[in-house]
């Protein structure tokens, strides 16, 4: 059986302006809280504040958060050329968004801990100091999350497609074409690093703004129990989004096929040419995939080539046409 393929050679990333502005919020979010941080630390320590020492401690896993965004893209640029990385780096960001994802449960379930033991073991609470730190914080995290609001600007990614000849091989022979193909991001897609720090500190905004009506009631009505029940509100809204992160990111992680228009586009496509005995999409930007497609055909593979490339979602197609 006589066996004919067309590819595309390895795809690169290549980061966007738009990539380079959300690095930019990200690492003016982690200076800004980790200067916040510090100055928490040392004025709870100067003062006796039990208080401002537990929340500049608590600054602490923001740092690790943007952090770990801002290692996504570092690492991501850094391996940009990479030939190890066959369809690029984006997976990278995914990672590191997954990764923060799995901290953000983390957060949840310590807080269901807390609120528990709280009611529990009700304690005093300072509560006209814990007011004012309260607010302190969600200061912080209003700045915080105007610099990581997306704004539509979202990442797009280059990718290079140029191929090379191949001598002909037993039963097999590979067509290759020179090509390079610029593929710019679309408005309507997520830069789930991006996204990972913004609901991280979000969610902490949130907690903040319960925190202080709680503490409000409590100052002012005596419900000491709205502390612990505010606590327990936050933790299911932090759980929640940290589920749909892990879904998202994880479903890119294992190469879940999700964009369904997509893959019926390249199933009507390919169809018109024969019968499909193999087909595999994965995602190696937030707009795009690589194809690879195992066709039973007694068509020219340049013409399915260039009928598949209509499909403005595929950045890499391999076909592979059996007799």
């Amino acid at each position: 059986m006589n066996t004919s393929s067309l590819h595309g050679k390895t795809c690169f990333y290549s980061p966007s302006s738009s990539n380079e502005k959300a690095q930019k919020r990200i690492f003016y979010a982690f200076v800004f809280t980790l200067i916040t941080m510090v100055v928490e630390i040392i004025a709870g320590s100067f003062f006796n504040s039990i208080a401002l020492l537990a929340d500049g401690w608590h600054m602490s896993s923001h740092a690790v958060a943007l952090g770990l965004a801002l290692l996504g893209y570092f690492f991501a640029k850094r391996y940009a050329t990479d030939r190890r990385f066959n369809f690029g780096t984006y997976k990278v960001e995914i990672l590191t968004a997954y990764t923060s994802a799995l901290f953000l449960l983390a957060v949840a379930f310590f807080m269901v801990y807390e609120s528990i033991h709280r009611f529990l073991n009700p304690k005093d609470i300072a509560y006209t100091e814990a007011i004012i730190v309260a607010f302190l914080g969600l200061f912080v995290n209003a700045v915080c999350v105007w610099l990581l609001k997306d704004d539509g600007g979202v990442c797009g990614h280059n990718h290079n497609h140029d191929t090379h000849d191949h001598s002909e091989h037993e039963n097999c022979t590979h067509s290759h074409t020179e090509q390079k193909v610029q593929i710019k991001g679309k408005d309507h897609s997520k830069d789930l690093n991006l996204k990972a720090a913004y609901v991280h500190i979000l969610a902490d905004a949130l907690t903040s703004i319960l925190a202080i009506i709680a503490l409000l009631g409590g100052l002012f009505l005596g419900w000491w129990w709205l502390d612990a029940t505010m606590g327990l509100v936050g933790a299911t809204l932090v759980f929640i989004w940290s589920i749909g992160l892990i879904k998202d990111s994880g479903k890119i992680l294992l190469d879940i096929t999700m964009d369904e228009p997509v893959l019926s586009e390249v199933l009507a496509l390919s169809k018109e040419f024969g019968e499909i005995e193999d087909l595999h999409l994965l995602k190696i930007d937030k707009d795009h995939y690589a194809c690879i497609l195992s066709l039973k055909s007694q068509q020219n593979l340049a013409q399915i080539k260039s009928k598949l490339q209509t499909c403005k979602a595929l950045a890499h197609i391999s076909v592979e046409i059996s007799s």
